[in-house]
């Protein structure tokens, strides 16, 4: 048997013993009748065991409870890793995330700052690996509610570490799951159409045209086949109200792929991010409505993160440190053939 949770609360037993009941989860309590020792002061902690092979099941049951921050440390999917704590958005936010492999860079906060969410709406981060994106929404915009559906583990218990870490545990919760596999939400208690937002960065390298990093969680983070974008969309549509906002972020370079994949959306807008004035695009910023009549791209004005001599372009930095908003203005040019040029030229 592995001990899986060590605490004092009686009802943070109770509660957890339903959990793993109602997933026919075999567990023990040990030293639940030691209140004639203790006095019933509740002083002596109780251990919740269950079987080494359910171990896995367990975990993913308490972390879409929203209780991965109660696991042991060696019941973790996270056991052995080696964590570190940074802050982004100028210390508005902490993150725990792994030392090695794939790390939060400006990729995630350009995402969140793109969304125009407004307090008392949903927004759904697909893929959200630590819970970076939807976490930095959640802290600039106030009132609104975020899901971070993520399929990895380990990846989940740093998002729910991180949701406690940040004190949005009444706005943010985890949901440990394939955004791929069809139903997958409803069995989270996602309905389709009942999202104002969805977020996401998905893997852009196809590994069967880029090389793709040996380390696994930096593949897992970049690396995907060419149809999973497709199957994002998909997830992405079914979730989204009627006039619901997609916003995801790209590689400039392959733009035509994520305009073929958006099928079913419109008014399709796009952000190029420059790294310097007289470098190409290396990203692009989309975002897109869900139904409606699907009308030509339209390219906005450029996002510049440096400039020429290389400091820090004063929008990026208040995007990136101070927590302000992308806006989406809708300046430049419309064709489809403009589009793809730009994308060419990056």
């Amino acid at each position: 048997m592995r001990e899986i949770v060590r605490t004092n609360d009686m009802v943070l037993v109770s509660a957890i013993g339903a959990l793993l009941d109602a997933a026919r989860i075999h567990h023990l309590v040990f030293d639940q009748n030691m209140s004639v020792l203790e006095g019933s002061l509740g002083v002596l902690p109780r251990r919740v065991l269950v079987a080494e092979a359910d171990l896995a099941v367990a975990r993913r049951v308490l972390v879409d409870a929203g209780l991965g921050h109660e696991l042991r440390p060696d019941a973790k999917a996270t056991a052995g890793m080696a964590i570190t704590q940074d802050a982004v958005l100028g210390g508005r936010l902490s993150l725990r995330q792994p030392k090695r492999g794939h790390r939060v860079g400006h990729d995630a906060m350009l995402l969140a700052a793109a969304v125009p969410a407004r307090p008392g709406e949903r927004a759904v981060d697909l893929g959200a690996g630590i819970g970076s994106a939807g976490l930095a929404l959640a802290r600039r915009v106030a009132g609104v509610d975020v899901v971070l559906a993520e399929r990895d583990e380990a990846l989940c218990e740093l998002a729910a570490e991180n949701i406690l870490l940040n004190a949005l545990q009444e706005r943010v919760r985890v949901v440990n799951l394939d955004v791929t596999v069809s139903g997958a939400f409803d069995a989270a208690g996602i309905e389709p159409g009942s999202i104002d937002h969805v977020l996401m960065n998905p893997p852009f390298n196809d590994p069967a045209r880029q090389n793709v990093s040996p380390d696994a969680l930096r593949r897992a983070a970049h690396a995907a086949p060419r149809e999973t974008l497709a199957l994002w969309a998909n997830t992405a549509r079914r979730l989204l109200r009627p006039a619901g906002l997609l916003t995801l972020i790209w590689r400039a370079d392959d733009l035509p792929a994520v305009l073929a994949a958006l099928a079913g959306f419109s008014d399709l807008r796009v952000v190029p991010v420059l790294p310097r004035p007289d470098v190409a695009p290396i990203r692009v910023l989309l975002r897109a409505v869900a139904g409606g009549r699907d009308v030509a791209p339209r390219i906005e004005r450029p996002l510049l993160l440096n400039t020429a001599d290389g400091r820090p372009a004063d929008e990026a930095e208040a995007i990136l440190r101070g927590g302000a908003a992308l806006q989406f203005v809708a300046e430049g040019v419309r064709p489809t053939d403009e589009v793809t040029e730009t994308s060419a030229r990056g």
